[in-house]
């Protein structure tokens, strides 16, 4: 049976020793899925009011522009709001070992008793974490506030946010662009296809089936669409 890593001592040790290299998942999944949902919003809105093709590329390609600038904009200010809040935790912490350091060494004591520590070993344990401030705050940041050790680089996820909102976004105007038709079938189909794949590319980093996980995504951008379609359509019988 093939496993994630190996679980020899030097192949644990080297891997401990190594810093933990931030995640941006997040950022692709999310900048993706907005990205096709968005653009095919436009797409099956235009669609749906009966509009001209030229009004689907222009809007598509403005929308592609902008929302992706936006997007990524969003996701640079929320990951450097995280990383001065996982700060200014990590700051307090150090201020109440300073001054209150009995408090702060019975909170540790108290984390470790609820893990089944007792007597010698429970002693020994919050020995051994306050005997190094850097280590005793990396502690209460994780087991006291649920935050992570490391903060993620605001600028990467930010680009992978973009990237992929302008990738997946492009994908409902290709038909458009390149007069592939029937246009909006074209389109529906691309955008189904690119809301499979996110999902079933998430799926590695998780316990569900790709396939699962990729008709999941699935049905949730096809709603969204649905939605703008009727939306589009509804409101060309009102204007008309």
């Amino acid at each position: 049976m093939d496993l994630e890593h190996q679980h020899s001592a030097d192949a644990i040790a080297n891997r401990l020793a190594q810093t933990p290299k931030p995640s941006y998942l997040r950022d692709w999944v999310l900048g993706g899925i907005d990205g096709a949902i968005t653009t095919f919003a436009i797409v099956a809105g235009v669609a749906g009011a009966g509009l001209s093709h030229s009004v689907v590329i222009v809007l598509g390609i403005a929308n592609l522009l902008a929302d992706g600038i936006s997007m990524a904009a969003g996701n640079y200010s929320g990951v450097k709001a995280e990383n001065e809040a996982l700060n200014n935790v990590r700051d307090m912490e150090r201020r109440h070992i300073k001054l209150v350091p009995d408090g702060e060494i019975e909170e540790v004591r108290q984390i470790f008793a609820q893990k089944g520590f007792q007597g010698e070993d429970l002693e020994r344990a919050v020995e051994v974490i306050t005997a190094d401030e850097q280590r005793w705050i990396d502690f209460m940041l994780v087991e006291e506030f649920g935050l992570p050790r490391t903060e993620r680089p605001p600028v990467p996820a930010a680009l992978a946010t973009f990237v992929a909102f302008v990738l997946c976004g492009a994908v409902p105007l290709i038909p458009y662009l390149f007069g592939i038709g029937p246009v909006f079938t074209a389109a529906s189909i691309g955008t189904g296809v690119v809301f499979f794949c996110i999902g079933a590319l998430k799926s590695r980093w998780s316990s569900r089936s790709w396939w699962w996980s990729g008709l999941e995504t699935l049905a949730i951008g096809a709603t969204a669409a649905a939605v703008a379609y009727m939306v589009g359509d509804l409101l060309e019988n009102i204007v008309t």
